[in-house]
């Protein structure tokens, strides 16, 4: 079973380490948890306790557990150390080498690698004092996962918000995954819509959440792949490790995938529009008119620019086909008119697919076609991240 070390660092987000902790039991992960004088101004030793199941540490000089030197114990008893939140204050003292409490001390002792969850007041986040700790804790080896873009409990907006407790789940997952079989494997995901302009306040899209291409994109990076998501407009939180390009039309997305290239693998979730208007109206439009048309132009096709054969074409490419009706034939037309190597295809007709977190889907390649029954996106991505590391091998 790995073993987490968790640090709850002095600030209000504290009070979602105790969220974080009760997702980490049920993934399977054993936690023992070390509450700094600050935190526990937010949250108890004994909620921590009773959710971890185990004695909080807060106390360097506590004369039981410093008998058997209980900073250097924990430090050595965890698969990975995480600090949630890590505060301005214990990110300067741990890239300062200070050990004045249990805290900075563990991570002084340690050589177990150490993921910070950043959460502070965004003036805080973005002076140049932290900005310097961040750097030489980077250097130093040390992870990161946010901090989010939101409000602050100060009334404040902008960078400082604790990462969500699911997202920072996913980068501890990330970093204690054996599986590393796609290390040194670049690959390329988009997902989501896109959204082509009528005029400054409207646009044609659809109802792609871009869950499924996230999920994926999250899959990869688990098993060790350097990942680049270009997403369309979501409002879904990057994947831990994951690297992030927003697009919105089709154009920009086209562009940024070549901006990506050369990669080794091109997973192509993203539900991009079809088409677009001719021309967008420099000002809204009015509705003057009981009706009226709109001249639609085609959008550049990036599946099959890129599955184009030439010295940049990833050695697998990967497409989604999103279909109502005839669903394993319109998929194979697909394969065949678009030059992929396979086509991921799943029926959305019905309710709970697009923007939902279930999906069936059938594989189908050169080989054949192999369905697969019903299963949550996140179940979805790692069978296709299985299958990818297999094709690779």
């Amino acid at each position: 079973m790995p073993k987490v070390l968790l640090i709850v660092g002095g600030g209000v987000a504290a009070y979602k380490s105790l969220e974080l902790v009760r997702l980490m039991k049920k993934d399977g992960l054993e936690v023992r948890a070390i509450l700094t004088a600050g935190g526990a101004h937010f949250v108890t030793p004994l909620s921590l306790a009773a959710l971890t199941e185990s004695p909080v540490g807060g106390d360097l000089f506590d004369l039981t557990a410093e008998q058997e030197m209980g900073h250097i114990v924990q430090s050595r008893w965890a698969d990975l150390i995480v600090v949630a939140p890590a505060t301005a204050d214990l990110m300067a003292r741990a890239a300062s080498g200070l050990a004045n409490d249990l805290a900075s001390t563990t991570l002084l002792a340690t050589d177990t690698p150490v993921l910070m969850a950043p959460a502070m007041n965004v003036r805080m986040w973005e002076h140049p004092a932290t900005r310097r700790n961040l750097d030489r804790l980077t250097a130093d080896g040390v992870s990161f996962i946010g901090p989010d873009v939101g409000d602050m409990a100060c009334g404040e907006y902008g960078a400082g918000r604790l990462a969500e407790p699911p997202v920072i789940l996913d980068a501890i997952r990330a970093r204690l995954s054996a599986d590393q079989t796609l290390r040194g494997v670049h690959v390329l995901v988009t997902a989501g819509p896109t959204e082509e302009p009528m005029d400054p306040v409207r646009f044609l899209s659809n109802r792609s959440s871009g869950k499924q291409g996230y999920a994926i994109a999250a899959a990869l990076e688990r098993r060790g792949a350097a990942v680049t998501l270009v997403s369309g407009p979501t409002a879904l939180t990057a994947p831990a490790g994951v690297t992030r390009i927003e697009v919105g039309t089709a154009d920009q997305m086209l562009a940024a995938c070549r901006a990506a290239l050369p990669v080794d693998v091109a997973v192509m979730t993203a539900a991009v529009a079809d088409w677009r208007p001719a021309e967008a109206a420099a000002h809204k439009l009015k509705d003057k008119a009981s009706r009226t048309s709109i001249e639609l132009v085609a959008n550049p096709d990036i599946l099959a620019q890129l599955s184009k054969a030439g010295p940049q074409r990833p050695k697998l490419v990967v497409g989604f086909a999103a279909e109502t009706e005839s669903l394993i034939e319109n998929a194979q037309a697909k394969l065949a008119k678009k030059g992929c190597d396979w086509i991921v295809a799943n029926d959305v007709g019905g309710t709970g697919v697009m923007g939902g977190d279930a999906n069936t889907v059938t594989v189908i390649d050169a080989g054949g076609e192999e369905a697969w029954p019903r299963l949550s996106k996140a179940q979805v991505a790692e069978r296709l991240a299985d299958r990818i590391a297999k094709a690779l091998a």
